[in-house]
């Protein structure tokens, strides 16, 4: 497939947290640029609107970060795109854990959390606990109906931080960009999970996004990571 190749070009961002990806449109006033400029947004609109259309894709054929990030644009080691549908649970669940990270009474715990918090938000939080290549990767994108109100939180220490996010545009409408970030800056670096153990950095990501999703919406939502 084209998308899992190009996934393969994943990135880390300056500041060492792993990457999100987000589908909010870039604008710009046309009327106000020369003719020259004209041409070059338009053809940048139309690159931005191709790249926000695969973006999800691209992410979820190696379940890993794409090369876009909220300090710029990087590269690393190359992934091949991974699509293992073999790998996923037989009946429905929001928390697919194919490393081995969680223990049963952990994965209920983090499914009733993300039940409740899709019930009174209707955000959809879903969570993927693997070590590549061992992952159903593309698979769960039909698996859990992934769409503009998903957030796809995949815990994989491959890059040494283990938290990695996947926006939905009407999430991203709501929560700053800054959140997703300062989250994995703090229950994702390599010197917290391997003190604590993936099981910690895991719960204490979920826990963070379900207050930070209940939180009212406005210029300070989200400010801290709780």
């Amino acid at each position: 497939m084209a998308f899992a190749q190009q996934l393969a070009r994943s990135s880390l961002p300056l500041t060492t947290t792993s990457p999100s990806v987000f589908t909010s449109p870039i604008r710009f006033r046309a009327s106000s640029l020369p003719i020259s400029a004209n041409n070059k947004t338009t053809k940048f609109r139309n690159w931005v609107t191709n790249f926000n259309s695969k973006s999800l894709s691209f992410f979820l054929s190696g379940a890993l970060s794409l090369g876009i990030s909220l300090t710029g644009v990087g590269c690393s080691e190359a992934k091949v795109g991974v699509n293992k549908p073999e790998l996923l649970p037989r009946e429905f669940t929001s928390v697919i854990d194919v490393a081995g990270f969680l223990s049963d009474g952990q994965e209920r715990r983090l499914a009733q959390e993300i039940a409740d918090l899709e019930k009174d938000t209707g955000f959809k939080l879903r969570v993927l606990a693997q070590n590549y290549p061992e992952t159903p990767g593309l698979a769960i994108k039909d698996f859990w109906q992934v769409d503009d109100r998903t957030i796809v939180f995949v815990a994989d220490p491959t890059f040494g931080n283990i938290l990695n996010f996947n926006v939905g545009a009407s999430v991203d409408l709501d929560i700053p960009r800054s959140f997703w970030s300062r989250l994995a800056g703090k229950y994702g670096n390599i010197f917290y999970w391997k003190e604590k153990g993936e099981d910690a950095s895991i719960e204490a990501a979920v826990v963070a996004i379900s207050n930070c999703l209940r939180e009212p919406v406005g210029p300070n939502n989200c400010s801290e990571v709780k």
